[in-house]
């Protein structure tokens, strides 16, 4: 069966005025294209629509049975063309986003309110992940976009960098080097150390680099979450480093930060896709804002 849209959009026509000739304004065609095209529907159909006479013209009965079903799949191609249409012109649609809990809730919402200002109806949901779950998340298809440190050279994802994030001291606000502009490592290591648990990528990058200057971190307290650090931190419980993305939240929280060094820790932030995927279009504008943004 070849059944062509214009087929039925001329027979519907056709049913609807009882007339050839109004039936060709409404869907500009010649008469002659006109009849053409009810002429080969019946041929697919393998039988008369339209009866015709010189003065009338009616539905045959199989004729009247058709004319809704027709109606019905014009109706629905025309809500599924507007609905794509809106999709494409982001006028309608939903993305979904993995980050990092110290970006999603620092650096985030910024993103995500000139994407929101930029196209009003997208729906989006966050999924505020460790490090290591935003890139599995992507990986599995279980989001389109992420954000996180660079999972490093792998052949599925692409990674499109942000910025480079130094890791920076927390301190309480009465430590003796709460006042230093620099702090070093070896100074920071002879106070109580408050960090986060493996197999966090901020704890396995920390635990790497010191291994490399020969320096050992005992921690005192292991937490899952970078919050719970910064209240434990403006508590006076230890000492502890965060990427520097998290300065105005661990500032918030009652805790000074300081710049570290000896080694100096960093490492890229930046934007996580699928390499052999096509983004939707909401997806790709979501990621032209991050972009943008930072």
């Amino acid at each position: 069966m070849n059944i062509t849209i214009k087929q039925l959009r001329a027979f519907v026509a056709v049913a609807k005025t009882h007339s050839f000739t109004e039936a060709c304004a409404v869907v500009h065609l010649s008469q002659p294209a006109l009849s053409v095209a009810i002429k080969n529907l019946e041929g697919e159909l393998g039988g008369a629509l339209l009866s015709r006479t010189t003065r009338t013209l009616s539905l045959t009965p199989e004729g009247e049975a058709f004319y809704p079903t027709a109606q019905r799949i014009l109706a629905d191609l025309d809500e599924a063309y507007e609905e794509m249409h809106n999709r494409f012109s982001l006028f309608r649609g939903k993305v979904a986003i993995a980050s990092m809990p110290s970006f999603a809730s620092n650096q985030l919402p910024t993103a995500l309110r000139n994407f929101r200002d930029k196209y009003p109806h997208i729906n989006m949901t966050v999924h505020d992940v460790i490090a290591e779950d935003v890139v599995d998340m992507v990986r599995d298809g279980r989001v389109e976009v992420g954000v996180s440190f660079d999972p490093g050279d792998t052949e599925d994802l692409l990674f499109n960098p942000l910025f480079d994030d130094r890791f920076i001291a927390v301190l309480p606000q009465d430590h003796p080097l709460s006042k230093a502009s620099v702090i070093q490592w070896e100074q920071l290591l002879e106070s109580d150390f408050i960090i986060l648990q493996r197999p966090s990528s901020v704890r396995l990058l920390v635990d790497m680099m010191l291994d490399e200057e020969g320096l050992v971190l005992i921690p005192q307290f292991e937490t899952h979450q970078l919050a719970t650090i910064g209240r434990m931190v403006s508590t006076g419980l230890g000492v502890s480093v965060v990427p520097s993305l998290c300065l105005k939240q661990m500032t918030e929280l009652g805790a000074v930060c300081c710049a570290l060094e000896a080694p100096i820790i960093s490492r890229q932030v930046g934007v996580i896709t699928r390499r052999r995927y096509p983004l939707s279009s909401a997806a790709k504008g979501l990621v032209d804002v991050l972009l943008t943004t930072y």
